[in-house]
């Protein structure tokens, strides 16, 4: 993944515009509105979340973080970023093909996340093999990485889902 992204912006408002290669993605419409944990709340205070994908079909998300994602005083919690990752790189899976539960999630820390802040994540499916698809990602802003990601995906059978 790229380690630097010379169009991102980051703001401090819920501007959750894509770049100008992104594509937006209706995750609700992939995967049901029941399976948003993080993004299920558009209007809410914790998170708010747009999702796309950029030209090679990676999916991208736009997420705020909000007030209700407060660890530290004045930044988001470690807790709030381990769930934007696991969503995201889960739904990174789904939208390349794979019917998939999340096996494994590694999270590293790399800075403090203000709070109020649209941070942009971005996800690769690296590997799939058998049952087994591997996804990296990380929540980033400019040049600042917040969080990486490793995801180990499991694939189910479709039959074991309701969705909608």
């Amino acid at each position: 993944m790229d380690q630097t992204n010379a169009n991102s912006t980051c703001n401090n408002k819920s501007d959750l515009r894509g770049e100008i290669d992104w594509t937006p993605f209706d995750a609700a419409a992939f995967v049901g509105s029941s399976l948003r944990f993080v993004s299920g709340d558009p209007e809410g205070n914790r998170f708010r979340v747009s999702y796309y994908l950029d030209s090679a079909k990676h999916l991208k998300a736009k997420v705020w973080f909000g007030p209700e994602t407060e660890g530290p005083p004045g930044h988001a919690h470690g807790g709030a970023m381990a769930a934007v990752v696991d969503e995201v790189l889960g739904l990174a899976a789904w939208a390349a093909g794979y019917s998939i539960v999340v096996g494994n999630l590694n999270v590293s820390f790399r800075n403090m996340l203000p709070l109020h802040k649209v941070a942009s994540v971005e996800t690769k499916v690296v590997s799939a093999e058998g049952r087994k698809v591997m996804v990296h990602g990380r929540i980033y802003c400019e040049k600042t990485t917040y969080a990486v990601g490793e995801c180990l995906c499991i694939t189910i059978q479709p039959k074991n889902l309701t969705i909608k």
